[in-house]
Order: structure tokens, then sequence, then C-alpha cells
């Protein structure tokens, strides 16, 4: 995905693939120099006496005091993140759903308004309107993404943040990233941005106006659905010192007094969401997650490349296919965000996307269960491929309205591409397809051939006069 560098360029500014494997890595400090990042499998640190600890808890010297607050092999994952994505601090916490949690949360307060796309992860969605309503902050959802208007419309005097998804789940309908931060900064607003399916090598909202970025780790970075883990990337490009966020600007009482953007200045947001949000909430990754995720990253460029391949393949294939209706994924010219899929994927397009059979529910079970190689479970990023029904389990809280405008209808069904064989994936779809058929025309021949009643009139009914227009027009 990397561009093209001049000798000079490539000295001073690897690329992705280097990156991956050795950014943010620093000398050991206790002699044994592992090329691996050590597991710093501990609670706490111990101090070499009554000053260091003092001065370790009140900030005035660097370094680790417990595991909840900080951990070298956190924090080596966090910082090869950080600069993958192009941010200038990274965050690891437990799970994606507590990455978007502790960002919000680090953001908005009771009486806040925050405003997100219709279209974004069920969790995310439920979240907002549950938790996050429970805590009075109150979100609208904008159904058409696109549109600046929609955008301006729901804004409100006490809105504090927009939110998007880089590849929306599960319809692949992409949002113009420049677009909506652009309606967010003229309303001195952050935009946060999940990119979970995109990933840093496929696209950096940062580069395009977002502010905060939140990934869940346990997809695509690591890669090989062990572990649990998320993260919160925060860009340099906003001005924390708005009265908008009192809380980042008013003195602290864990600072001795000071702001955090007196004392951290643009990183204000970042150290904030660290010290009050995340390490008092406690949603603490475990440092063997830590390792495992970084060690999927290593080879996070080659999963990806292959998996967006091969997702564009089957999304072709399965177009084509007379049990499918359509297909939802950018990289396809018949999709209608394929124009923004050029200019903001140009390297690939992901590898999650749906597809909806003709046949509707009968369909979609016939073909759920005859898949063999596609596994049939709630996750994604993986490098085995994955299927679910989102209309039955990931979306099933939504009202069948909630689903039918969202375009998440009873024969949908959400592909994640893993890096298997294509010829493979292709023959497992094509037994799925087969059980369609033999699942779906015998019912639809069964119907068409069922005898009609014949039609038994009475003999009042045939002596009966003519209604009147009136009382046509009531029958109608």
């Amino acid at each position: 995905m990397t561009e093209p560098r001049t000798p000079d360029a490539r000295r001073s500014a690897p690329g992705f693939a280097t990156r991956q494997v050795h950014a943010g890595r620093t000398a050991a400090a206790d002699g044994v120099n592992a090329r691996a990042t050590p597991i710093h499998l501990t609670a706490g640190f111990v101090f070499e006496d009554f000053g260091q600890a003092r001065d370790r808890f009140q900030g005035a010297e660097d370094g680790f005091t417990y595991t909840r607050i900080g951990n070298p092999t956190n924090s080596a994952l966090e910082r090869r993140i950080a600069d993958l994505e192009g941010g200038t601090d990274a965050i690891l916490v437990g799970s994606g759903q507590a990455a978007v949690s502790v960002a919000v949360l680090a953001l908005l307060q009771a009486g806040d308004h925050l405003v997100s796309a219709e279209s974004i992860y069920e969790g995310s969605r439920g979240l907002f309107l549950e938790n996050f309503g429970r805590l009075g902050i109150e979100t609208s959802f904008v159904r058409e993404a696109n549109d600046p208007l929609a955008w301006e419309l729901a804004i409100r005097p006490e809105t504090r943040a927009l939110f998007v998804e880089s590849i929306p789940n599960p319809r692949n309908d992409l949002v113009d990233l420049a677009l909506v931060a652009g309606v967010a900064h003229r309303h001195g607003i952050p935009l946060i941005v999940d990119n979970t399916f995109a990933t840093p090598y496929l696209l950096r909202p940062l580069e395009h106006g977002a502010d905060v970025v939140v990934h869940s780790a346990s997809k695509f970075l690591a890669g090989h659905g062990a572990v649990l883990g998320g993260v919160i990337v925060s860009g340099d490009g906003f001005d924390w010192a708005t009265p908008a966020f009192p809380h980042l600007v008013e003195p602290a009482r864990s600072l001795g007094g000071a702001s955090f953007t007196e004392r951290f200045g643009g990183g204000a947001f970042a150290a904030y969401a660290r010290d009050v949000v995340a390490s008092r909430f406690g949603p603490t990754p475990s440092p063997l997650n830590a390792f495992l995720i970084q060690q999927g990253i290593e080879t996070l460029s080659l999963r990806v490349d292959r998996q967006s391949a091969t997702a564009a393949r089957l999304a072709g294939w399965l177009e084509q296919q007379p049990e499918v209706e359509g297909v939802d994924y950018s990289g396809l010219a018949s999709s209608p965000f394929h124009a923004l899929a050029e200019r903001y994927l140009p390297d690939g397009q992901g590898s999650v996307f749906s597809f909806t059979l003709r046949g509707g529910l009968p369909a979609a079970v016939a073909f759920f269960d005859a898949v063999e190689l596609f596994t049939r479970m709630t996750h994604l990023g993986d490098v085995r491929s994955l299927v679910i029904h989102p209309a039955s389990t990931t979306h099933a809280a939504r009202t069948q309205e909630q689903r039918d405008a969202a375009g998440i209808g009873p024969g949908l069904i959400r592909l994640s591409v893993g890096v298997e064989d294509p010829d493979d994936l292709i023959a497992d779809l094509e037994r799925g397809l087969a059980a369609v058929r033999r699942a779906v025309r015998p019912a639809a021949a069964a119907v068409a051939a069922e005898p009609t009643a014949p039609t038994v009139l009475s003999a009042s009914a045939v002596s009966a006069p003519a209604p009147s227009a009136p009382d046509l027009a009531e029958v109608g």
C-alpha cells in the first residue's frame, strides 16, 4: 500500500510493512534485550525508594506503578498502533466496546449530545442508546451519512462529538470522512471514527480530518481470533482548549489545580482518557493479550492484502449468481459507494461484506446450515472465514422496521473473508447456494401447484342488488 519513495525519503519514513514490525520498539532496560516484546505479566512494579514512589504517583518521574495504569508490554503495543495510525498517542483497553466507551466518556457528560451515523455496529448503537442514555447523554442518528445538511440539522448547542465507522457494519455503506469532519470542525467538535474494518493499513482516518480513532483490536489487528482488546488513538489536529470540554480546561484535582490542556496541550484528550476514564473504570487488558495482538500486527498488511483481494473475488462471483439478489461491497463497480471506495480505499476495500439471498429467511437458513469451510460465529477479521445472519443475531435487538430501513432483510448474510484458498471458499459458497436451490424451489413450486378453492356464492349473494357508489367508497 505504500506509495513510491525516493531513497532519501525511504530512510526517513519507513513503509507500513516495516513499521508494523518495528515501530515503537525501545531498548530493553533489563539487560536481556529480547527481540520479541517481553510479556510483563505482573500486577505492580517495585519502587526503589520512597522518593521514586512519590514522584511516579505525582507525575514527576516517568515509570510504571500498576498495570491498571500502564504496563511495558501494553505500552509497546500502544506506541506501534499510534505510529501506524499516524496518531500522537494510543490507549489500549480490554475490548473494542471498551474503546468506544472510553473515547466517548472522555468527551461527553450528562446533558451532552452525540450524533452518530445510523449504519454502525449494533453493540455501539445499544451502548449509545441504553447505557449512555441512562447517564444523561442523548444520541441522535443520521441516516444519510453523506449529506452534510443531515449532520448540520442533527447538531445542537450541546453536541460534543460526531461518530462514524470507516467501513460500516454490515453493508459497506461508506462515509465521506472529510465531509463529516468538515461539518464537525465548523461547529468546534471532534469526529470519532471506528476504523476496525479498514485497519490503518487500508485507511488512516486522522489523515482525512478525524480527531479520534477507535479499534476493536480483537479483529484484524490481532487476526487470529484468540484474544480481546481495544484501542483509542488520538491525533494532534483538534484544539481541546475550548469551553465545550470544561473537564479539560478547568482546574483538575488530579493535577494539583492545573488543567489538562495546561499540562498536556494537544494531548489533553488522550491524557484524560487514560488517567481519568480508562484507569478508573478499569477496562484493563492483560499484557498477554497485548503481546498476542502485537504478534498479529506484525503480519497485518500481508493478511489484509490477501483478505481484501479474496473478498473482491467472492463478491464479484456472488453478484453473478441467480440465487443472490444483491451484494453490498464497495469494491464492486455496481456499489453506490464505489467512488468513495476508490477515494478512501484505493488499496483494497476490506474483507467484510454482506449479500442478500432471494427467498428470504428460508434461503438464509439453508445457506447458513450448509456451508462447511465458513465458520458460523459472531466475529470478524479472523484468518478463518466467518459467516453470520445479522437479522437473527447481531441486529436482532432492532425492530423489524429499523432493520428494513437499514437494509438488513431476512435474506441478508454477512461474510468475513479469511486467508483460505479463494477457490475453496467459492466451492463452499456454491455448496450453500445449492442448499438454497433445494430448499426454496420446492417450496415455491408447492405454492404454485396448490389448487385454488372454488368460489361458492349463497343464494342471497346471487340475488342481492349491486352496492351503490357510496357503499363501494366505504368498502374501499
